[in-house]
């Protein structure tokens, strides 16, 4: 899932790189003292996850538990998923330094949508309705993150359209790998620390 560097316009780099910020801005501002543990573990199943991928094109193939990530920090998760990024890029030379930000909103937006859209559910529902929206919620996270892929490639020129189309196809069986994952983690996690999927918003009030 990671965009290698040169491959993508300098328009997109660009806009991509503003908009990370302001996730990670927001991110930041999300993140309170009793998230950091939860970021912080996170960020590191992600970095754990996505060391084993499958180059395709100019992207690659592997795991990420993003939907789990914006289940549980909400906009937290652009911050915590960012650093794994920025490490894996230093240490690994995955994706790159200057398509940092276009992989991080790539990866963390729809992270946050998905806990936004799903998060009301797990809350609020038994712990295998949570499991089962979980489930939902993760496997979205990855068809959004690889829709945004697509479409930054596609964006950068014809000679991408292919490429862009591959990588949506060859993600299909992450998705529903993601979902079953994201749906057992949720379903211990409701049993065992359910203030877990508590919101930034509920927090504050």
């Amino acid at each position: 899932m990671h965009i290698v560097d040169g491959a993508l316009a300098n328009p997109v780099v660009i806009g991509g790189a503003v908009l990370a910020a302001g996730g990670v801005a927001m991110g930041l501002r999300a993140l309170t003292l009793e998230r950091i543990p939860a970021a912080g573990v996170l960020s590191a199943s992600f970095f754990v996850a996505s060391l084993i991928h499958v180059p395709i094109g100019p992207s690659s193939v592997h795991l990420i538990l993003n939907g789990l990530a914006g289940l549980v920090l909400g906009w937290a998760a652009f911050p915590a998923l960012f650093v794994g990024l920025l490490l894996q890029a230093v240490f690994f030379g995955f994706g790159g330094l200057t398509v940092l930000g276009v992989n991080a909103l790539n990866i963390a937006l729809p992270a946050v949508l998905a806990g936004l859209l799903f998060g009301p559910m797990i809350r609020r529902g038994s712990p295998l309705s949570a499991a089962l929206w979980a489930g939902i919620g993760g496997a979205f996270a990855i068809a959004a993150t690889t829709t945004m892929v697509a479409a930054s490639l596609a964006l950068s020129g014809d000679a991408f359209i292919a490429a862009a189309h591959l990588v949506f196809v060859a993600h299909i069986p992450v998705m529903v790998v993601e979902g079953f994952l994201t749906a057992f983690a949720v379903l211990l996690a409701r049993r065992v620390k359910p203030e877990l999927f508590t919101t930034f918003a509920e927090t504050r009030t």
